[in-house]
C-alpha cells in the first residue's frame, strides 16, 4: 500500500515548479491532492491531468495565499471536496532580489506578504481543521535564510521567518498530534528558475560548491516532503532540513 494512502493533502503555489512536483509524488504515494494557485489555472489544471492520468485523484483550486481570508477558503474548500484534511504543504512563494538603495515598500510587502504571512494564515485555517487526529505541516523555506548573498535581505529574512515559525509552531501544535517542519531547498532547476537572466551563472557558481556536482529537480524536494508527510517521519518535528545536495553554505 502506498504509503499516504487514503490521506488529503493541500500543496500551495502547485501550478508549476516545487510545488507541482510537491503535488505529483504525493499524489503517486496514494494521497488526494488540492493543487493550488493563484492565477495560472491553465497549469494547475495540467497538473490535475497530469495526475489523474497516474491514477490518482486531486482538484485545482484558485486562492491568493497573500490574502488570509483566500487561505481560509482554501482548506475550507478541501474540507468540502474530500471531508478532511491531513497534510498542508506550503510552498506558495515569491522571490525578488534588489540591493538595499532599491528596497521599497512595495517589495517588502510583496516578499512578505506571501512568503509569511499567507503562511501563517494557512496554517492557522488547517490546524483548526486537522482535529483531533493531528496532520503534518511542510514548509518551503529556502537555504537563503541560513547563507544570505548580496541583494537578498528581504527575501533571505522571509525565509529565516518561514523557520522561525517553524520550530515555534511546532511546539505549540505538538499536544495536538500536529508536526511542522520545514525543508530549505538550494539551487532548484524550475521554470521561474530558468527565466531569470542570470541562472546560468547562478548555476555554474553554485554547482562546484555542491558536493554531488549538479542543482537540485522539483523531484528531489517532493520526495522529501512525501517522507515527512508520512507515518515513518511521526517523530520528526520542529527541523529545518536543508535539501541541497550538501551545499556549502
Amino acid at each position: 500500500m502506498a504509503k499516504l494512502s487514503g490521506r488529503v493533502a493541500v500543496v500551495t503555489g502547485a501550478s508549476k515548479g516545487i510545488g507541482a512536483g510537491i503535488a505529483v509524488e504525493l499524489a503517486k504515494e496514494g494521497a488526494s491532492v488540492v493543487v493550488n494557485y493563484a492565477s495560472d489555472g491553465k497549469q494547475a489544471e495540467a497538473v490535475v491531468e497530469r495526475i489523474k492520468a497516474e491514477g490518482g485523484s486531486a482538484k485545482a483550486v484558485r486562492a491568493d495565499l497573500s490574502k488570509p481570508a483566500e487561505a481560509r477558503q482554501l482548506i475550507g474548500a478541501t474540507v468540502s471536496e474530500y471531508g478532511k484534511i491531513d497534510i498542508l504543504v506550503n510552498n506558495a512563494g515569491v522571490y525578488e532580489f534588489r540591493p538595499l538603495p532599491d528596497i521599497n515598500e512595495t517589495h517588502f510587502n510583496r516578499m512578505f506578504d506571501l512568503n509569511v504571512k499567507g503562511l501563517l494564515f494557512a496554517t492557522q485555517a488547517a490546524a483548526n481543521a486537522f482535529g483531533e487526529r493531528g496532520g503534518s505541516i511542510i514548509n518551503i523555506s529556502s537555504v537563503a535564510s541560513l547563507s544570505a548573498g548580496p541583494a537578498t535581505s528581504v527575501y533571505s529574512a522571509s525565509k529565516a521567518a518561514v523557520d522561525s515559525l517553524t520550530r515555534t509552531l511546532a511546539a505549540e501544535l505538538g499536544p495536538k498530534k500536529i508536526l511542522v517542519n520545514s525543508i530549505l531547498p538550494g539551487p532548484v532547476e524550475t521554470e521561474g528558475a530558468q527565466s531569470l537572466a542570470e541562472w546560468d551563472d547562478f548555476r555554474a557558481r553554485l554547482t562546484p560548491l555542491t558536493p554531488l556536482g549538479r542543482v537540485g529537480q522539483p523531484r528531489d524536494i517532493a520526495t522529501v516532503v512525501s517522507f515527512l508527510a508520512s507515518d515513518d517521519a511521526g517523530w520528526i518535528t520542529g527541523q529545518v532540513i536543508p535539501v541541497a545536495g550538501g551545499l556549502r553554505l
